[in-house]
């Protein structure tokens, strides 16, 4: 039986060009908050009273400093940061938003930005996600609830985040259910991988190339326009490679969600990075998939298009799913980006496709039965910068024997 769950979304919409002035605003802002945000951080408040002593003298709204009063105690309890990186964005609580709508406007909703001093907000437009626009109405007439929004500088451009909860109706997990994981990589875009009784089936691999090489074109391209000086054809250009990878993300969820529906009452399970997005060492290939364009993307749209159809999402810790065997549990090595090599030499695996193994371990965490313990690789890999360990499995009796999954089984 389906349950009515609370869902939590972030809509994005981009600011339409603002004037020089309304420019030089934002960037003061953005500056000042940043400057607030290092001097809390840096003094060690870990509380909401110690944060206010530090940024009560900046010049920013209230919602602002609320928000940073919220968010330096946890960057230290929660997310265990030793330090901050640049390019945050600015953050503002619930209380601070406020949008309008006209039909007749090229750009129908704008946006309040909330500026220090009484009076000194003004309103800027915003284009908004098509696919998003009727939470975008929600939002407006108050039928969703509003909680924080950040607002960040991209190259040239703008960007609003927009927190919302609402109800929606959430499938309840089958009690012997497929567990389908997906693993999003930059050689293999999505790869799946259905479990029925904890062996790898079926696999499904959306390649990543046309993706990666609108990326390599994009930074190029982006990149000659700004030597040139030529800033006003650059979120001409942004826009138009967004929209390609944002079709390239439809696709393969698309497909993904089509992949799940074939099988016989099927989970989603995902990789959550929710939690670790404000560590700063996770390892090169850790950081890469935490800042890649794809992940959050396209992990919200399986997400949608899954329970569209009725099909259960499950979130695990990402932690060692791309060095850990999925048959053994021990840790492995990966002999190219695309080959995992088991090193346990009493395990059946020798060599597996490496994404494959990944979904394998992905859907392998997720415990219909809730009986779940923390979960170690067969080798004290802990991170070493002290983070918690993930509390989404267990130990699993090694997959019955399957023959070896090897790259060359999925090379075009």
């Amino acid at each position: 039986m389906a349950t009515e769950t609370t869902a939590t979304k972030t809509l994005e919409a981009t600011l339409a060009p603002p004037t020089t002035d309304k420019e030089q605003r934002l960037e003061r802002t953005v500056a000042t908050y940043r400057r607030a945000l290092s001097a809390a951080f840096e003094s060690g408040a870990d509380t909401q009273s110690a944060v206010n002593d530090v940024v009560t003298g900046y010049s920013l709204t209230s919602y602002a400093k609320d928000a940073l009063k919220n968010y330096v105690p946890q960057l230290r309890r929660t997310y265990n940061a030793s330090e901050i990186e640049d390019g945050h964005p600015v953050r503002f609580t619930s209380r601070g938003f406020r949008i309008d709508h006209s039909g007749d406007r090229m750009h129908e909703f704008c946006w309040r930005v909330p500026q220090a001093g009484r009076g000194n907000a003004f309103w800027i437009p915003l284009r908004i996600n098509p696919e998003q626009e009727s939470l975008w109405f929600d939002l407006l007439d108050e039928s969703v609830s509003v909680g924080e929004f950040r607002l960040q500088q991209h190259r040239t451009s703008w960007v609003l985040h927009v927190t919302v909860e609402y109800e929606i109706v959430e499938p309840e997990t089958p009690d012997d259910p497929t567990r389908i994981g997906f693993d999003i990589g930059e050689s293999k875009l999505l790869t799946g991988c259905a479990c029925q009784n904890d062996t790898p089936t079926q696999p499904y691999i959306y390649d990543g190339g046309r993706a990666r090489a609108l990326r390599k074109e994009m930074h190029t391209t982006l990149k000659r326009l700004q030597d040139r000086d030529a800033d006003w054809r650059v979120d001409e250009r942004f826009d138009h490679f967004q929209n390609a990878l944002t079709d390239i993300i439809e696709k393969a969820s698309r497909e993904a969600v089509k992949y799940a529906e074939s099988f016989e009452d099927p989970v989603i399970v995902l990789e959550d990075l929710s939690y670790i997005r404000e560590n700063l060492d996770y390892g090169k290939y850790m950081n890469r998939r935490l800042h890649a364009w794809a992940f959050a993307r396209l992990i919200d749209r399986i997400e949608d298009k899954a329970l569209e159809v009725g099909i259960p999402v499950e979130f695990v810790n990402p932690g060692y799913t791309s060095q850990t065997c999925h048959a053994c549990g021990h840790i492995g090595r990966r002999g190219s980006q695309a080959e995992f090599k088991c090193t346990n030499a009493e395990c059946w695996v020798t060599e597996y496709q490496a994404d494959i193994n990944a979904a394998a371990n992905i859907a392998g965490r997720f415990d219909p039965w809730g009986e779940s313990v923390p979960w170690k690789p067969e080798r004290d890999d802990s991170p070493r910068n002290g983070s918690r360990c993930d509390t989404a499995t267990g130990h699993r009796m090694p997959s019955r024997q399957s023959r070896q999954t090897t790259l060359a089984a999925f090379e075009s």
